[in-house]
């Protein structure tokens, strides 16, 4: 298996976040294998929530629901379902990130462009962190079709806000990374 890695020491980070992030982050020690299979995982992902949001930690197992949700390219995406009495009442996303994606994915850069784009309102809440992912806020949405993108509203709609998200400021460097970042895999691996 050997995708359960430590990236970062998650209560360190979250009480970093506290000086410069508008709500508090969670911390969690705990780490996820993310090649097990989902039944496998979904007891993991369960006390993972537990222990990060310690409201949860009295809810019985039968109070979540762990789905996989598709679309990550780098990490695996988990939709978890709390239900208290007869509702649901919160979602959150579990992502994990993938063995071995902070050689290639800078994941300290990725939380502090994570925390100017939800100030701006874009994109989901950062909630939480862990050994090997972040927790933040569902947004239930679905993926634009060829015939969505037809649409000469929803284009302009969407050109408006790319022009919105592009004007955020995020401090650092603006010199794209992606060839540093390769570079910096290739050397770790193949030199």
């Amino acid at each position: 298996m050997g995708g359960k890695v430590k990236i970062w020491n998650p209560v360190e980070i979250a009480v970093q976040a506290k000086n410069d992030y508008a709500s508090q982050i969670f911390p969690s020690l705990l780490s996820i294998d993310p090649s097990l299979s989902l039944p496998q995982m979904t007891p993991l992902v369960i006390n993972l929530c537990k222990d990060m949001f310690k409201t949860w930690s009295s809810l019985g197992d039968s109070c979540f629901k762990v789905e996989k949700i598709s679309g990550g390219i780098t990490n695996l995406l988990l939709k978890v379902s709390v239900k208290q009495g007869d509702s649901i009442d919160d979602i959150i996303t579990v992502r994990l990130y993938g063995p071995n994606t902070e050689h290639i994915i800078d994941r300290f850069r990725e939380l502090q462009a994570i925390k100017y784009i939800t100030a701006a309102g874009f994109g989901a809440e950062w909630l939480g962190i862990f050994g090997n992912g972040i927790v933040q806020s569902f947004i239930n949405a679905h993926t634009l079709a060829p015939s969505d993108m037809r649409e000469p509203k929803l284009v302009a709609k969407i050109a408006k806000q790319l022009q919105k998200f592009h004007g955020v400021e995020i401090p650092g460097s603006k010199e794209p990374q992606l060839w540093n970042d390769i570079w910096k895999f290739l050397r770790k691996h193949l030199f």
